[in-house]
């Protein structure tokens, strides 16, 4: 009896142990990182190509643009400058409605 009330505690704390790591994500949120540009980068060409990852997301946009994420969750994206300072807005939102958002400055020079 012993033996089997045992394996009953195991598996009901394997099982709530497994819960966890998997609603980890889901209670953190949406989240993005932008690896290129940097905030405040000087470019010489009006074409820039925005590299970055996202996770936990359901959609994502680029200054208001859907744009789509690789199976590993990294985005990449070209974007054509005006002439001065840009801010780049990259936005996301989870299936929960949570939404995130960063920004990066980048100057055009001609």
């Amino acid at each position: 009896m012993a033996y089997k009330t045992a394996i009953f505690i195991t598996l009901i704390i394997f099982f709530a142990l497994y819960g966890v790591v998997r609603a980890k994500n889901f209670i953190k949120g949406p989240e993005i990182s932008i690896s290129y540009p940097n905030n405040g980068e000087e470019v010489l060409s009006p074409e820039i190509e925005i590299k970055g990852k996202a996770k936990n997301i359901s959609n994502i946009s680029l200054n208001g643009r859907q744009i789509f994420t690789n199976d590993k969750g990294e985005f990449k994206e070209h974007l054509l400058l005006p002439p001065g300072y840009t801010i780049i807005e990259v936005k996301a939102t989870d299936r929960f409605g949570r939404e995130i958002g960063l920004r990066r400055g980048v100057i055009f020079k001609q």
